[in-house]
């Protein structure tokens, strides 16, 4: 029963996988196990000969389809051993001599990829590039970028905004912990902030002796920062908010030049019920002179239908930026909803009165007041949902931006200021609001590749010296290395042709998209059919069928009537964590996932059959109806039936890239099999898979790499110059935050933040826990 359980689907399989040209292995094994299911009552040594010769050519297949790569042999090897030896049991002895030798032969042959597995799995990645080889090297400087000296004490290095500094550096001049002693880190404290519901995705604030941070209905928690007690907490009151994702990314800080007393030192939070809210960074009390009873509204000029507000349709879920006495932020708005949408402007309060300064709304970029009465901000414009960036000194904040909202998947619609700075980081005057200039990092983007980066400021080596520069990194991978003065590109852009086949009638498609040839890619291989990935040879014959049934043409292959395969998919590529960059090695610090996505578009009168609808119009968020389109648009992950990506391993990596010669220095798999497995279940296994990961990495100037976003509940510490693995701790939930640092002069020693809030069962356990972890005192 168990060789006609396993022969005939993947008889089935196979005629149906040749059918669409493909292999022919799955065919041809599942008709050589019905035969030796039949052979088997009568003929046990026969059939059993037959099982070796089956086994002896599906090791010659595997190996001859994928060579050494050891997680790609897996599901074409590990059952058909399990079920031969399930056969031994039904041999005489003179048989089961025979059939041990061959199978020791060829577990001989298979250990020598075991062996490889973990060489395999840790060699440095090519990061493929369409139509480019691995990032040539450039002659330039050898020197650091800065000479920074280490940090000893609060003062010397507090962490002031949620990326460390206002550039989003995520770099900390600590180094009392070093790649020697970091294996004696131990936790010292847990503050539980009591909401489950929400995810805690919130990088905390360290300024002075104490640590800001936010949950996911944005009650603002300040706590010691030597003993984790909490020493206020303020309630929004935006618990019961109609949001689709309830999510605190951080908040900011704020010191009022020359001010003393009440609010002098003030904690801002933007809630997902619209409002920004000033509150005293000492007492937790509203800030009574900014707005009103320390809050604004930022619905004003956000426009209405049929006569009210929608809710739950905009909110902001990154931090404030504050740049010159202002207070800048964009918003989330929801994705592939409907068309006419809230708008995704770009607005500035005065950070001491909270009066309105000005707005950048695309559809009228020469105006920046509020909208007249009656009028509203350009409904359905690209958003700016991600952490944004400032230059102080160049009086610039630099704000990534989304897609045109309502509209993912489709462009028909779109106007030219949606061309011009959908998918595009902007540098804005941060007194008037004026584009300076703008990047755009994908044309015609018909796949929500939004900018979730932020955009992060650094020192760039040139031959003729130091520039200073703008890293933006994407969910595309590419990673554009801008002079951030002026927009231009000091890693060379190219154009590069993209797939032109597919598209719904109407649709017009970019020619080509922007690569940055000096800069490795982290989008992953482009993928082939023997790259599908199973736990068993079935599960990963009916990924190829899936594969082989989807059009796909490499990266940008445009959405349609008819499935095509998206990849990178939503997730990235790169995320709203970032990169982070160590500029004493002149190092950026990547961690990347690797997922592909399903898309189909549904003609409009299908979708409605279906019941696809707006959320809060009697949709689901997920359905993303895209209303007022000729579209709705269908993008599950690509996975096998056992809910198991549809792909080889690694899903997620984290690599280092020497930015003074564009090459990798080292790439590891980010995170193990322990906490995933079919349907979602977790598997214990303690093997290098890589995970998919949010939340970003912090380095230190002693030469460490935190990172805590992988799917398997730890947070670990790498050794910035070689990337060996130093320290690991499990976590009680999934983190999605980007881990931060600071030094306690209480009791003289250097903490690390880890918040494990993640709330989605998918990813494992849940949880709302923030850990400080510090050597011993």
């Amino acid at each position: 029963m168990l060789l006609l359980g396993a022969g005939v689907p993947l008889m089935l399989g196979g005629v149906l996988l040749v059918r669409l040209h493909g292999s022919w292995y799955y065919l041809c094994a599942g008709l050589a196990l019905i035969l030796c299911a039949i052979r088997l009552p009568r003929r046990a040594n026969t059939a059993a000969r037959l099982y070796a010769a089956i086994l002896v050519a599906t090791v010659a297949w595997a190996f001859w389809e994928v060579g050494l790569d050891g997680w790609a042999l897996v599901p074409r090897l590990i059952a058909p051993f399990m079920l031969g030896s399930v056969l031994l049991a039904v041999l005489d002895d003179r048989s089961r001599r025979a059939a041990r030798c061959v199978v020791w032969l060829l577990l001989a042959a298979v250990s020598g990829s075991a062996l490889h597995f973990g060489v395999h799995l840790r060699a440095p990645d090519p990061l493929y590039r369409t139509g480019e080889p691995e990032a040539p090297h450039r002659n330039t400087p050898a020197e650091p970028f800065v000479q920074a000296g280490l940090a000893t004490s609060a003062a010397d290095d507090d962490w002031r905004y949620v990326g460390h500094d206002a550039g989003g550096s995520r770099f900390s001049r600590q180094a009392q912990l070093t790649p020697q002693n970091v294996s004696g880190l131990r936790l010292q404290w847990v503050h539980h902030t009591g909401v489950t519901e929400d995810p805690l995705e919130a990088t905390p604030l360290k300024i002075g002796h104490s640590l800001y941070l936010c949950t996911g209905a944005n009650d603002v928690i300040a706590l010691d920062a030597e003993t984790g007690a909490q020493r206020w907490r303020f309630r929004s009151g935006a618990e019961s908010a109609p949001a689709v994702l309830k999510t605190c990314r951080g908040v900011a800080y704020y010191r009022v030049p020359g001010g003393e007393g009440e609010c002098a030192e003030r904690i801002f939070t933007n809630t997902v019920d619209a409002r920004l809210i000033a509150l005293d960074a000492t007492s937790g009390a509203r800030c009574p002179h900014f707005g009103v009873n320390g809050e604004i509204s930022l619905l004003a000029g956000m426009g209405d239908w049929r006569g009210r507000i929608i809710p739950g349709y905009y909110y902001v879920t990154s931090a404030p930026t504050i740049v010159r006495d202002r207070v800048v932020l964009g918003g989330w708005v929801s994705d592939a909803q409907y068309w006419g949408e809230p708008s995704g402007v770009i607005r500035a309060f005065d950070a001491l009165t909270g009066a309105f300064a000005w707005a950048f709304d695309m559809g009228r970029p020469d105006r920046h007041s509020e909208p007249a009465a009656g009028e509203s901000f350009t409904a359905s414009t690209p958003n700016s949902w991600a952490p944004m960036s400032a230059d102080e000194s160049l009086g610039l904040v630099y704000a990534p931006t989304g897609n045109t909202s309502g509209s993912d998947y489709y462009g028909v619609l779109r106007r030219p200021f949606d061309e011009r700075y959908s998918s595009s980081v902007l540098a804005l005057d941060a007194a008037t609001g004026e584009v300076r200039w703008s990047f755009q990092t994908v044309h015609h983007d018909l796949w929500d590749y939004d900018v979730a980066a932020q955009p992060v400021l650094t020192e760039f080596p040139t031959p003729e010296g130091a520039v200073p520069a703008l890293i933006q990194a994407t969910k595309t991978g590419e990673i554009f290395v801008l002079d951030r003065r002026d927009g231009r590109p000091l890693a060379p852009v190219h154009e590069v042709p993209v797939p032109q086949r597919g598209a719904v009638t109407g649709e017009h498609l970019a020619s080509a998209q922007p690569v940055s040839v000096d800069m490795p890619a982290f989008r992953g291989p482009t993928l082939e059919e023997r790259d599908m990935w199973g736990v068993t040879p079935i599960d990963q014959m009916l990924c190829r069928i899936r594969f082989r049934q989807a059009r796909y043409d490499g990266p940008f292959t445009p959405p349609g009537s008819t499935s095509s395969l998206q990849y990178p998919g939503i997730l990235g590529g790169i995320e709203w964590g970032s990169v982070s960059v160590d500029p004493v090695r002149a190092l950026m610090i990547v961690n990347a996932s690797r997922l592909a996505n399903y898309v189909t578009l549904i003609p409009r009168a299908e979708a409605d059959a279906q019941g696809r609808k707006p959320e809060g119009f009697g949709g689901r968020y997920m359905q993303r109806a895209q209303a007022g389109t000729p579209f709705a648009v269908s993008n599950p992950p690509f996975v096998s039936p056992l809910a198991i990506p549809c792909q080889n391993p690694p899903y997620g990596t984290l690599t280092a890239v020497n930015l003074r010669t564009g090459r990798l220095k080292w790439t590891r798999p980010l995170g193990t099999a322990s906490d995933s497995g079919p349907f979602g279940w977790p598997s214990h296994l303690p093997f290098d898979v890589g995970t998919p990961n949010l939340g970003g990495t912090l380095t230190t100037r002693s030469g460490l790499v935190f990172v805590a976003g992988g799917q398997d509940r730890y947070v670990r510490v790498y050794d910035t110059e070689g990337g060996q693995l130093l320290w690991q701790q499990k976590l009680p939930a999934a983190s999605v935050a980007t881990p931060m640092t600071y030094f306690s002069d209480t009791s003289s020693r250097q903490f690390v933040i880890v918040v494990a809030g993640n709330t989605d069962p998918r990813l494992g356990a849940t949880g709302d826990a923030v850990l400080a972890y510090a050597l011993p005192r």
